[in-house]
Formats: C-alpha cells, sequence, structure tokens
C-alpha cells in the first residue's frame, strides 16, 4: 500500500476513537491550494508540449462523460433509492463531478510504480467538474426561471477548486518547464507530503460521516460502494478508445469513479436548497472516497492493463 494511505486511515482511525487530533482549517486550506496548484502546474508544464488540436476528439468524449454519468445514477437513485427528485438530483450531480484528492492518490499510485500517464488528465480534471452539476441542477429543477443561473455560474466556474486548477495549468502552460523549474522544489517535490497530511485531514473528515452512514441505511452504504465500479469502467473503457495510455486510462476511470465533496456540495446547496447535502456527502467521502482510495484504483489499474492487453 502507499503510505500515503496510512495517513488516511491514521486520521479515520483519530476520528472513530474521537481523539483530540485536528488539523487547523488555515493548514487544511493551505494544503489543499497547494495539491490544487500542483496538479495544475504539472499538467500546464506537459501540455506547454502538446498540441491542443489533437485533444478536441478527447475533450469532446470526457466532456460526454460528465453529461452521461448523472443521468444514468438519477434513476438509480430516485427509483431504487426512492430518495425523491432533489436528493437523486443531488447525489447525481455529485457522482458525475470528480474528487481531486482521490485522482491525487491515483497519480501517486503511478509514481509509485514509475508508470506515465498523459500530460491531458489535469485538463480532464477540470472539464469533469462542470457537466454533471449543471445536469444534477437541471434534473432537480427543470428550466426554472427562478434558479438564479449567473450566481450558479460565479459559484461553480469562480469557485476555489476550478480557479486553482485552471490558474495552475495556465500558469505551468505560460511558464513551460524551465519557468518553473525553481518553483519544484515547493510544488513537485514535496507532492506526496503535501497529499499525506491532506489525506490525514479527509480520514477525520470521513469518520466524522460515521453517524451518518448508519442513520440513511443500507441502499446508502450498497450505492456508494458499488456504483463506482461501472462508472470507472466507463471512463476505461473510453479513455481506452481515444488513445490514452494505461496511466491514463487508469486516472480517467478514477475520475469517473470518483464522486464531488468540494465543488458540488456548494453548488448543489446554492441551487437545489431543499436537497439533503448530508446524503451526497456521506455517500461521496464517507463511503466512495475510502473505498475507491483502498480498493478502487488497483483494480481499475488492472482493468487499464486488461484494455491496453498487458494483463494476464
Amino acid at each position: 500500500m502507499d503510505p500515503v494511505i496510512w495517513f488516511f486511515v491514521l486520521g479515520l482511525v483519530a476520528g472513530l476513537s474521537r481523539s483530540d487530533l485536528r488539523l487547523p482549517p488555515a493548514v487544511y486550506d493551505l494544503l489543499s491550494t497547494l495539491l490544487l496548484l500542483t496538479i495544475g502546474l504539472k499538467g500546464g508544464v506537459e501540455l506547454a508540449r502538446t498540441s491542443f488540436a489533437g485533444l478536441l476528439p478527447q475533450v469532446a468524449a470526457v466532456i460526454a462523460i460528465g453529461l452521461v454519468i448523472p443521468l444514468l445514477v438519477y434513476p438509480v437513485a430516485n427509483l431504487l433509492g426512492r430518495l425523491g427528485r432533489a436528493n437523486a438530483a443531488s447525489l447525481a450531480a455529485h457522482y458525475g463531478s470528480v474528487s481531486v484528492a482521490t485522482y491525487a492518490v491515483g497519480v501517486s499510485f503511478l509514481v509509485a510504480r514509475s508508470v506515465d500517464y498523459d500530460p491531458q488528465l489535469p485538463l480532464f480534471l477540470v472539464l469533469l467538474e462542470v457537466p454533471a452539476i449543471m445536469v444534477g441542477i437541471l434534473l432537480a429543477r427543470g428550466l426554472n426561471a427562478e434558479t438564479r443561473w449567473g450566481a450558479l455560474a460565479h459559484e461553480i466556474f469562480l469557485g476555489r477548486s476550478i480557479v486553482l486548477l485552471v490558474g495552475g495549468l495556465a500558469i505551468g502552460w505560460a511558464a513551460g518547464p524551465e519557468g518553473v523549474a525553481p518553483i519544484e522544489p515547493l510544488f513537485f517535490d514535496l507532492f506526496k507530503g503535501v497529499l499525506a497530511l491532506f489525506l490525514l485531514e479527509m480520514g477525520l473528515i470521513a469518520a466524522s460521516q460515521a453517524g451518518a452512514v448508519s442513520r440513511h441505511g443500507f441502499f446508502l452504504v450498497i450505492f456508494g460502494l458499488l456504483v463506482p465500479l461501472p462508472l470507472a469502467a466507463i471512463g476505461a473503457v473510453i479513455g481506452w478508445s481515444i488513445g490514452l495510455s494505461v496511466g491514463g486510462t487508469l486516472l480517467l476511470a478514477v475520475l469517473s469513479g470518483s464522486a464531488s465533496y468540494i465543488a458540488a456540495p456548494a453548488a448543489m446547496r446554492m441551487a437545489v436548497p431543499e436537497a439533503n447535502p448530508s446524503l451526497s456527502l456521506t455517500a461521496s467521502l464517507g463511503i466512495t472516497f475510502p473505498f475507491n482510495i483502498f480498493i478502487g484504483i488497483p483494480m481499475y489499474y488492472t482493468l487499464a492493463e486488461m484494455l491496453h492487453g498487458r494483463g494476464g
């Protein structure tokens, strides 16, 4: 197991045992800022060597993933889970959007195995943040004239995670490898250490959802454990079909099988206030996130290798 995962375990155990271990909010904000900027910078540096014209078919496929996944998740949550329109739409938006932390663990997984991945994956990460949220809102409210689309667009597109990821991509692309070299010790060399501390806090937060897991019942647990598998498989197959490498196929599977707990909660809280946020957060952060970092990512890697003819 990658050593950074043990930091998540430490936070989880500390939280479940009601330890007084806490990271100050300012430290958590700094860690998440460094993590988002590092992912963006790495992608931007590599994108500087890539032709954007050749990426257009891949970009279209990735946006399609973001549009289709919430449409697949919604009937499961609404009909099988009987969560109601608003809660089912909110859950669909969370699972159609992505988890930056799960993506970062996937990158760490590949780095530990010296497996390269395609430079455009951070761009795909940004692209997958938005479409599912918009679909989720439409599923919940329809084309309602009362929806404050301007304020909502500001919340989504100028939210902290999008600004940092896009900003990092732009800086890395504009500066290139030589321009970014002086700041590599802070961002690139410390990536795993920053990720380890970030996962420590994620473990504490996941532990805080334990009570909600028991309150919201059997369906939410099964949903959080099983839904990521077919969604990740969709991402892996599409990644393979659009010509991504094994590492890139894995990361697109990770993005497709992950669930947002930053951008989607903020947007859905504004657009669909009648939805219960604890349902989506419990499923995404309390169940799916631990499942993906312990079990899902190795499974998705095996699937990526099989698709590329390296399995067995």
